[in-house]
């Protein structure tokens, strides 16, 4: 932690800028996170989100169009670029220029939902997820009256400042109006949409996620006031997630065993991108279904989970790249037996 962190947060507190402090707080906690220190940093995210000034926006059950969902009780990983711009929305948010409305756009797995709900705790607001199935009506109109009568909830919300509402996978409504494919109806709804999202309360925060952005309607792109691009993981970046995330797995079981250099080269046996989504349950269910008793047993199970194959096959394990030692982790075998049946093949290194 730097002084200028301790600076940052005395100031905030000084200023009563909660926003501010939050942010600042987020900062300290992803240096820890950055150290390793997984427990510490998201016991102080659990600190700033204790206390709890949500109002209810709506009585339980009132409304058919959302779903309550939780914000994250974790730390989010992403790469360094995204993570700054999701400060900056913030910043933005805080600041009350009119700037509320943003679309988060990328591949699955790549975190835009879990983003919306780590925004949700720094900013202290509850999120309103809306539920396409009430939305969406086959009869003619009935999509665009629902559309009208959603936005009308949104903007008498009680306490618009403390509400996010999210379009999660908006590419329900908002496919190019230009398709011929598109039905009329869906194109008609599309654009009683964009009306509606021009008049909305600018005090509530709006957040739409589309993994199908190259079709998505350009229209309505531009009622967004920001476009962030959720496809921005290098192969670096996603490596060190993987190796977090499996540090906290492991952390979470109390298991010591770790071999950063062979859970390295297994993840680089993964064909295609892997984006976040996929690693983690790679990751999780390897460790989760791993035997307690022999402490490298996830290395197996993860290998399996990411070849689609038991390592058995030794002359293909040395192929790969894996030592003499790493093979006798992956098989169970001796390292002697290991290089008898290599006929004397590598030797360790």
């Amino acid at each position: 932690m730097k002084k200028k962190n301790i600076i940052n947060l005395i100031k905030y507190y000084a200023e009563k800028n909660d926003a501010g402090f939050r942010t600042e707080v987020y900062e300290i906690a992803k240096i820890f996170d950055e150290m390793g220190d997984y427990q510490l940093a998201e016991y102080i995210m659990s600190l700033i989100s204790n206390v709890n000034t949500f109002v209810p926006q709506m009585s339980e059950n009132e409304s058919a169009f959302f779903e309550k969902i939780e914000a994250k009780e974790d730390m989010l990983l992403l790469p360094d670029e995204i993570t700054q711009d999701l400060l900056g929305v913030v910043n933005a948010i805080e600041r009350h220029m009119g700037i509320h409305k943003f679309l988060f756009q990328g591949a699955p797995g790549t975190g835009k939902t879990e983003a919306v709900k780590q925004l949700a705790r720094i900013l202290n607001r509850e999120i309103y997820m809306v539920d396409f199935s009430s939305v969406i009506d086959s009869k003619m109109g009935q999509t665009q009256k629902n559309l009208s009568e959603l936005f009308q909830e949104i903007n008498g919300f009680a306490q618009p400042d403390k509400a996010i509402v999210l379009f999660d996978e908006i590419d329900a409504l908002a496919l190019d109006r230009t398709n011929s494919n598109d039905l009329r109806e869906m194109g008609r709804a599309t654009s009683a949409l964009l009306k509606a999202i021009d008049r909305m309360n600018e005090n509530v925060v709006l957040v739409a996620t589309t993994n199908l952005f190259e079709h998505f309607d350009k229209a309505l792109i531009r009622r967004f006031d920001s476009v962030i691009d959720f496809n921005r993981y290098s192969e670096d970046d996603l490596m060190n997630i993987s190796e977090k995330m499996l540090n906290r797995y492991l952390d979470k079981l109390k298991l010591g065993n770790r071999d950063i250099r062979l859970f390295r080269k297994i993840m680089k046996l993964l064909d295609g991108k892997r984006y976040p989504g996929d690693i983690k349950n790679l990751i999780k269910t390897s460790v989760a279904f791993s035997d307690m008793q022999d402490g490298m047993d996830y290395f197996r199970r993860l290998y399996y989970a990411v070849c689609g194959e038991k390592p058995e096959d030794l002359k293909l394990l040395q192929e790969q790249g894996f030592t003499v030692r790493e093979i006798e982790i992956l098989t169970k075998k001796s390292k002697s037996s290991v290089s008898r049946e290599l006929k004397g093949g590598v030797e360790d290194k």
